[in-house]
């Protein structure tokens, strides 16, 4: 449901702005087909296919020798695949209720995924990082995926049914709140809100005890320790007196290191040329801003659970001196695992489709955020997006987490997501399919549980793919 109707009678350029109570209206309405309590419906489809075929069905496009690392990854815990699994959820949530309201989704919604960000004015936010799967869709999609790895955290942690289902409740109903909360703001005001350091400390200081205030404090300081600074420091060497991308194969593998010299030159030059064509991507203050840097060393870098065989390349750049680095990632972007059932996206670019969504959803994007296409040595055209490598980054670690920890922190996702989605969808509508009680935060809780479950012999039957020899998985 959109905003705005158009009068079929009228110019193609008049359109008729639907009235807040309108869009309540339609919102209300969307309980008829699909009650808030439907949402607790897994709906599996009988034709459901093997999970283990979707994630080769991925694996088939990317680097065959990486690939078994992801499988290794993938097998460590339920939690571990879950994070690789984003095509399986994509194709059950396709199944399930849907509300018929739209938002420009994350598309890998779990809890990993949102962490703390340094904003262009140096302030650390929170926020989501991850948005190689973003796709306008369903709205509720993107909540069952974050509630859902809350309940597979909370397993791994030992947390009772009962601590695991207030987690969820409290994430779900944070989204709820803070939802119905946007629909009564301004449009700028939506634009403009954020949740930065002092927002998460005040409500550490509301449920934390003593030593998970003094958790969050050191996480917070450390984030801020995160930027290209400590990147260079950690991940590079000086030899014959310039600084150098460290090897650590395979999971950085330095372009020296990784082809012979004639394939070398030529990739170099690829990768070269990507960053320079990638320019134009940035606002012209970034271009001029980027134009003081010049490119030193590249590297592959093996990255994620999900994303382990997409190419992927970090390149260090040098301004004034050695001692002025900017480390960028380039990473291949493919098709969102949620285009075959939520729509193909309106760009060309894959590229450009995560940078659009990344800059709609975020409330400050990184700086040096574009994209760019490039034909590898293979011939093949590939989009990709660049962004820093590390930017104040701040990463939430569940296994450290006991219940109280973990429900405040899936209360600051579920707020995050709202705000998100309130961006780009129609948040009155949203809100009013809410509503004040909590249909819809129990119905999400039953769902996580039962999809835990599903992800569970999902693991499995990828374990039992790697022990019978159908698929290599390594670990690193």
């Amino acid at each position: 449901m959109a905003e705005e109707e158009r009068d079929a009678t009228a110019p193609a350029r008049i359109r008729r702005r639907l009235s807040p109570t309108e869009r309540a209206h339609y919102g209300r309405a969307a309980r008829k087909g699909t009650p808030r309590s439907s949402h607790a419906s897994l709906g599996l489809s009988a034709l459901r296919p093997d999970p283990v075929d979707v994630i080769e069905k991925q694996s088939a496009a990317r680097l065959q020798h990486l690939v078994p690392i992801r499988y290794g990854r993938m097998s460590e815990s339920p939690f571990r695949f879950y994070r690789g699994a984003a095509a399986i959820m994509a194709g059950d949530l396709a199944t399930t209720p849907s509300t018929g309201l739209h938002a420009q989704l994350c598309g890998d919604a779990h809890m990993l995924n949102f962490r703390l960000l340094a904003s262009p004015e140096r302030n650390l936010l929170f926020d989501i990082n991850d948005f190689d799967e973003t796709l306008p869709g369903p709205w509720e999609w993107d909540v069952k995926r974050l509630a859902t790895s809350l309940v597979i955290a909370g397993r791994e942690n030992g947390f009772s049914d009962r601590e695991r289902r207030d987690i969820v409740r409290s994430c779900v109903r944070s989204y709820r709140r803070d939802m119905r909360r946007y629909a009564t703001m301004r449009d700028l005001d939506v634009w403009y809100a954020k949740a930065d350091a002092d927002t998460l400390t005040t409500l550490a200081s509301r449920d934390l005890n003593k030593k998970g205030r003094l958790r969050l404090s050191k996480t917070l300081a450390k984030a801020r320790t995160q930027d290209s600074l400590s990147a260079f420091a950690k991940l590079t060497r000086t030899v014959d007196g310039e600084p150098r991308i460290t090897p650590s194969p395979p999971l950085i593998t330095p372009i020296a290191d990784l082809l012979p010299e004639q394939e070398r030159d030529l990739v170099e030059g690829q990768i070269t040329d990507l960053i320079e064509r990638y320019r134009v991507t940035l606002p012209s203050d970034r271009q001029h801003l980027l134009n003081q840097f010049t490119v030193a060393d590249m590297a592959r870098k093996v990255v994620g659970v999900g994303s382990v065989g997409t190419r992927c390349w970090i390149v260090l750049l040098l301004g004034r001196d050695a001692e002025d680095p900017l480390l960028l990632q380039a990473k291949e972007a493919g098709e969102s695992v949620l285009a075959p059932f939520a729509g193909t996206s309106e760009y060309s670019s894959q590229g450009e489709r995560v940078v659009a969504g990344q800059r709609l959803m975020q409330s400050a994007s990184d700086i040096f955020l574009g994209w760019q296409q490039t034909r590898g040595f293979d011939g093949v055209e590939r989009d990709f997006y660049v962004r820093q490598l590390r930017d104040w980054k701040g990463i939430a670690v569940p296994a450290l987490m006991v219940p109280t920890g973990m429900s405040l922190f899936g209360e600051a996702c579920g707020a995050t997501l709202a705000r998100t989605h309130a961006r780009s969808g129609d948040r009155i509508a949203i809100a009013a399919y809410l509503g004040r009680n909590d249909a819809f935060d129990r119905a999400v809780t039953v769902f996580a549980e039962a999809y835990a479950d599903q992800n569970e012999r999902d693991h499995q039957a990828l374990l039992d793919a790697v022990g019978s020899g159908r698929v290599p998985a390594e670990t690193t």
